[in-house]
């Protein structure tokens, strides 16, 4: 349990980078946990349509207001991404690199639908190297 731990950290911080260096603004400046907060009104964009752009994308995010957001609730300035689900699945800091281009890549083109289709493929396959535990177990 503690090498997961270390692991969904590790796995955490070089999202974070990854994150940072696309121009996103981490509201704690990194992580130290699993769990990051995300302004992403640097990329011209709210926390609703960062949610639903990744969702298509493949990617699940939870739209989530900042410290002194000026927007309204339904449409935060931020989101929330954790670490955990992706390390439990056996992924690990070159995923992550992998994703984190990916968040970035997708919110500074949020109109852009072929790049979202693509990019839900390439989750698909990454995925599929790495199930869910519980869809691992045979029920026969």
């Amino acid at each position: 349990f503690k090498a997961y731990g270390r692991n969904v950290v590790a796995n955490a911080r070089r999202l974070a980078a990854v994150l940072m260096q696309g121009g996103l603004r981490l509201i704690s400046g990194g992580t130290d946990n699993h769990l990051m907060l995300v302004d992403v009104t640097s990329l011209g964009v709210g926390g609703k349509l960062s949610e639903t752009v990744l969702d298509h994308c493949g990617i699940t995010v939870n739209m989530n207001m900042i410290p002194f957001d000026t927007r309204k609730p339904m449409d935060p300035s931020g989101i929330r991404i954790g670490t955990a689900a992706l390390t439990t699945r056996g992924m690990g800091v070159q995923e992550m690199q992998t994703i984190g281009g990916w968040i970035v890549e997708a919110l500074k083109n949020t109109d852009n639908a072929a790049l979202h289709h693509k990019i839900r493929e390439d989750v698909r396959n990454l995925c599929s190297h790495f199930p869910v535990p519980a869809a691992a177990l045979s029920c026969t």
